[in-house]
């Protein structure tokens, strides 16, 4: 038995999700499917990151094993002729029996976009929040440095969470503004907590549009009181980008 390690890129629009459901399409059913009719054997893949319903991946990363024969770098080609169109399988290879990508340490990225003018575009609806009125990009900018580090970041955690502990360190958090008027958020962390970027950049955007300060994160952090933090960004706009693995 083999070890397989894939890196996938989907559109989330049309999916519940990463994670299998008894109701809805999701990621982990697709490639579980196409998988299991491509080697012939029963195929259930583990993935690193469980996005949500709605949110995009580029980088996210699951494994599975197999007896198969094909070289691990080929199986990318196989199953990319069966995937739909909005799943595509970035790099694939045989790893160590022992890997297991939600268990190792890992530097994870996701960017959320937020399309900031006066009238939508229509290109964007599926891959941006969109809000009419001006953000403030400086004071967001000037929030983000009260997030880097290491916190107990619970008020930027969903009810329902299971985990050990809501303590995580975010390595980078940056906030711009390009041309064409697209706010571009990047976090890079050890790990997030459920809902933790889409609440963190809800609470960004409110502190833009001036229903408080910058310095106003700090003691979001510190109340450990997910009624404190703004509310919790569309998924539409979220897109886990790299996953590293140290």
């Amino acid at each position: 038995m083999k070890r397989f390690k894939l890196v996938v890129a989907y559109d989330g629009t049309n999916y519940c999700g990463w994670q299998v459901q008894k109701n809805g399409r999701t990621i982990e059913g697709e490639l579980n499917r196409c998988l299991s009719q491509l080697l012939k054997e029963e195929i259930v893949v583990i993935g690193a990151s469980r996005t949500d319903s709605g949110v995009h991946g580029k980088g996210n990363v699951a494994v599975f094993d197999s007896e198969t024969r094909i070289p691990g770098e080929k199986l990318s080609y196989a199953l990319n002729q069966r995937l739909p169109e909005d799943i595509v399988i970035q790099q694939s290879c045989e790893v160590p029996n022992d890997f297991h990508p939600r268990f190792c340490d890992t530097i994870k990225t996701y960017e959320y976009k937020i399309l900031n003018r006066t009238f939508p575009d229509p290109m964007y609806r599926l891959y941006a929040d969109f809000i009419h009125y001006p953000l403030d990009v400086e004071a967001m900018q000037k929030a983000c440095q009260y997030v880097i580090g290491e916190h107990d970041f619970q008020s930027f955690c969903s009810a329902g969470a299971q985990v050990k502990s809501t303590v995580r360190t975010v390595y980078d958090l940056t906030v711009e503004k390009d041309q064409d008027d697209v706010i571009h958020i990047k976090i890079t962390g050890n790990g997030f907590l459920y809902n933790m970027v889409r609440i963190i950049v809800g609470t960004l955007t409110r502190i833009g549009m001036g229903y408080g300060k910058p310095k106003d994160m700090k003691e979001i952090i510190e109340a450990k009181d997910r009624a404190k933090a703004g509310p919790t960004a569309p998924a539409r706009g979220l897109m886990l980008t790299e996953i590293k693995y140290l």
